[in-house]
């Protein structure tokens, strides 16, 4: 998912749309915007596909106000629907509010058993509802920002969360830093993205990242920063970089194009192979490919064209649709890959199937070699931090040696990076999180219940 935040800005609703355009690699389920008036009413729409498709018929016309937030999601097995797409709103007697939310928590099920035994009602199945109801359940006496800080304590996961009350814009970051978020400057006025990407396209400037553990507040005084908790980490999900985000997006001080580069060289030192070219699959891919080419010599070449308006293969909720999409997604250039020896590099391999299809495709086009190089590693332990990997039996690597996923790919070779060179081609963030290739959380994972007060 991806979430954006607007305050102080005239036709708030207009920028949050075009912001998350450039956030749309992040969700292409459904999206939403929210915005309050200058009379403090709110204004809301939201809908499932892509945003060209949600908002066709002037419907941002109705979304007046100098702030608002907005979301774009993709669905997975227990989160999908219109109920579940972001932002929503929530009405109590200490002032109305809005939320939007990225990421997951490890502890959804003991909080929300906590929050049933004493009265709430659920109507979604998302982490930002959980996050409202901890909210309203504390002291309605106390400011906004210290319900809120209680209310972040008792959630274990990595997350963000944009809140949005009639005159101010709250941004809260996970305290070990697993997902992204950052501030920029829009005239007078601020603006939140997850992606830095999102602020070229609104012509925003970057201001700096939200930190580990911050909640930053957005008003009238400008910008305030409250930490909720003093146990900070900086353990930005590698996956980030590798795939997830855009490649002129800045993360925690680093370049998303600058990593993948920079991956693509380390992985051609770690698992050099003779070939004629290098060719990328389009299109996270494309940065680790050109590295990989110009640190081994290797010429570069674009042996396969991404067909437009095909969504991410990856983040496909079922099977079946990630399949089909793998078809719909790529085509081979005959002419160029015809007779030669291929590297084929890629960001990651999840369960296997774009592998296969796409070593099958060059192989049909009639490459003589394909020797696949992956610019990270062994993908063998599940994502708890909304990578939605689902379970390790679907992982290609979780239970087959490098020998066994080559052959279950049709590769003539398989080489993957090691988690010591993703994490040093990682120039912001000195400990990334690669929990879903080591099996080492930075957080606990438990689903035990939530102790009665």
């Amino acid at each position: 998912m991806g979430v954006l935040a607007v305050y102080g800005v005239q036709r708030a609703s207009t920028y949050i749309y075009y912001g998350l355009h450039n956030l749309q690699h992040r969700g292409q389920e459904g999206g939403g915007i929210i915005t309050f008036d200058e009379k403090g009413e709110s204004h809301q729409y939201r809908g499932q596909g892509l945003l060209s498709e949600i908002f066709t018929n002037g419907e941002l016309n109705h979304l007046p106000g100098t702030l608002g937030i907005g979301s774009v999601k993709y669905a997975n097995a227990s989160k999908g629907g219109l109920n579940n797409v972001e932002p929503l709103y929530f009405r109590h007697q200490s002032g109305d509010f809005a939320i939007a939310g990225e990421g997951n928590l490890v502890n959804a099920r003991p909080v929300s058993e906590y929050l049933e035994r004493r009265g709430s009602i659920f109507q979604t199945n998302t982490d930002s509802e959980l996050l409202a109801h901890l909210i309203k359940k504390t002291n309605t006496k106390e400011d906004r920002i210290h319900t809120i800080v209680k209310a972040l304590n008792m959630l274990e996961g990595g997350f963000t969360f944009v809140i949005m009350t009639k005159n101010r814009i709250y941004a809260c970051r996970d305290k070990y830093g697993i997902k992204p978020l950052c501030i920029g400057k829009l005239g007078d006025g601020y603006v939140v993205s997850s992606e830095s990407c999102a602020f070229e396209i609104m012509g925003a400037e970057f201001i700096r990242d939200v930190t580990p553990g911050e909640i930053v507040s957005l008003d009238h005084h400008g910008i305030r920063s409250t930490l909720y908790s003093q146990f900070n980490r900086h353990r930005m999900c590698a996956m980030e970089y590798i795939y997830f985000a855009r490649p002129d997006s800045d993360i925690d001080g680093c370049n998303v194009h600058a990593y993948r580069k920079e991956a693509g060289r380390r992985l051609y030192r770690e698992c050099p192979v003779e070939a004629d070219m290098v060719v990328g699959v389009p299109e996270s891919s494309l940065s680790a490919a050109m590295g990989y080419a110009e640190e081994s010599g290797i010429p570069y070449e674009m042996g396969l064209v991404k067909h437009k308006y095909v969504g991410r293969t990856f983040i496909q909720p079922v099977q079946s649709l990630r399949e089909l999409g793998v078809k719909m997604k790529l085509s081979p250039v005959r002419s160029i890959v015809k007779g030669k020896r291929i590297v084929l590099v890629d960001d990651s391999i999840v369960r296997g199937t774009t592998s296969l299809k796409i070593v099958k495709l060059l192989r049909e086009a009639g490459a003589t070699e394909v020797h696949v190089r992956i610019a990270s590693p062994m993908m063998r332990f599940t994502c708890h931090y909304g990578v939605d990997t689902s379970t390790p039996e679907e992982l290609l690597c979780s239970h087959r040696t490098l020998e066994e996923a080559r052959q279950a790919i049709g590769a003539d070779s398989l080489g993957y990076l090691s988690p010591e060179s993703t994490r040093e081609s990682c120039f912001g963030c000195a400990d990334p999180c690669q929990a879903c290739f080591t099996g080492e959380y930075p957080t606990l994972l438990y689903d035990e219940n939530v102790e009665n007060e």
